[in-house]
């Protein structure tokens, strides 16, 4: 069993009725076409915009700007759909659950692809581009426990004309909506959707984490590698590239594209 799927196919089976957290960052949506934030691959945002976009600061600073940078952030995804490794990760899911077990798969990304391809035990610990809320802490839209769809809310003025007068406002007090994602100088806390209580729950009670294309850049994974390194829990990280120095404490990294390891994995286990 020398190969990387039986590997973590067995370390899948010893978990029995434990709980199997998966972690997902950017990576595992590049083979849908999604470009990640931090990689190697050609479109990586960090790799166009040095400026961190993506604050709080930034969006009250220059509202307009923030929406233009990310209505073309979200336009790059509307197109995307799942692939082998969503797929494989949903399975997996149906799999330990079937079996009397537990999973829970955090996510990194705002995309909508884990839903498509059909987990449900899912927390979007960053948010989610399909919903909206109010940029006014308090307002019934707003945080802490407020969101609207993002469909409901009219950009064509904005599109046709960006700038301040034609934003897009909370239906409800007027404020500028905001997309609902965690910003890089937010707190987990911030909002009840980003679910932080059941995140560090799991993180207590697991039993293996399978970690798939992400960088180990943002606090929740620090969270993860720590609890493991105490609690003397497997972590096993599947990215085709070489790991990072934050990655590298007791973890088993394996350099495999998701996409084809998963797939190879579920059918080992019978689960797909």
């Amino acid at each position: 069993m020398s190969d990387p799927s039986s590997r973590l196919a067995s370390a899948l089976r010893d978990v029995d009725r434990g709980l199997v957290l998966v972690v997902t960052g950017a990576g595992v949506s590049l083979a849908s076409g999604i470009a990640t934030f931090r990689g190697s691959d050609p479109g990586a945002i960090w790799k166009r915009d040095l400026t961190e976009l993506a604050t709080l600061d930034y969006f009250r600073r220059d509202p307009a700007g923030s929406w233009r940078w990310y209505l073309e952030r979200f336009a790059t995804v509307a197109g995307a759909r799942p692939n082998p490794a969503h797929q494989a990760i949903a399975a997996l899911e149906r799999w330990q659950l079937g079996r009397g077990g537990d999973f829970l798969l955090v996510t990194q990304n705002i995309d909508t692809l884990h839903e498509q391809a059909g987990s449900e035990r899912l927390v979007k610990v960053h948010g989610s581009l399909d919903r909206l809320r109010c940029s006014r802490d308090g307002c019934r839209l707003g945080a802490p426990s407020g969101s609207l769809a993002r469909d409901e809310v009219d950009f064509g003025p904005f599109s046709a004309a960006p700038a301040v007068e034609t934003l897009p406002r909370c239906p409800h007090c007027g404020a500028f909506l905001r997309p609902h994602v965690l910003w890089f100088d937010e707190l987990y806390t911030g909002h009840v959707d980003y679910q932080w209580d059941r995140v560090q729950e799991a993180v207590d009670r697991m039993h293996l984490a399978l970690c798939v294309g992400t960088s180990f850049a943002v606090g929740f994974t620090e969270l993860v590698l720590q609890a493991a390194f105490w609690n003397r829990v497997p972590v096993v990280a599947i990215d085709p590239g070489a790991p990072t120095i934050a990655a590298s404490r007791g973890l088993e990294h394996v350099r495999a594209r998701a996409e084809e390891l998963l797939p190879q994995v579920c059918a080992e286990l019978g689960a797909l």
